[in-house]
């Protein structure tokens, strides 16, 4: 049961990269922030049936780190790259002066 878990919270982790990288590209409360947000928990639920889980209540604190690691993961993913296209935006317009 308990690799199994590790397991599932892993998959959750890794799934929710992406949609941490995509919400950070939307203003704060806004619909498609929030779509990003919701939009993996039935797979996150599908996890859980698939790995054999069910709902019990030592899961929860597990499954949901790495629901916000995954976010939060996705969203810095994203912070590197955007600040690295502005740093080469900025040496392109510095040299071209």
């Amino acid at each position: 049961m308990e690799l199994n878990l590790i397991l599932a919270a892993l998959a959750t982790y890794v799934l929710n990269i992406p949609f941490g990288f995509v919400r950070q590209a939307f203003k704060k409360y806004s619909l498609m922030w929030f779509i990003s947000i919701h939009a993996p928990i039935p797979f996150v639920v599908l996890f859980r049936h698939l790995f054999g889980l069910g709902f019990e209540l030592y899961t929860y604190p597990i499954m949901l780190t790495a629901f916000f690691l995954g976010q939060l993961t996705g969203k810095k993913i994203r912070i590197y790259f955007d600040s690295k296209k502005l740093q080469q935006e900025a040496e392109i317009t510095y040299t071209d002066d």
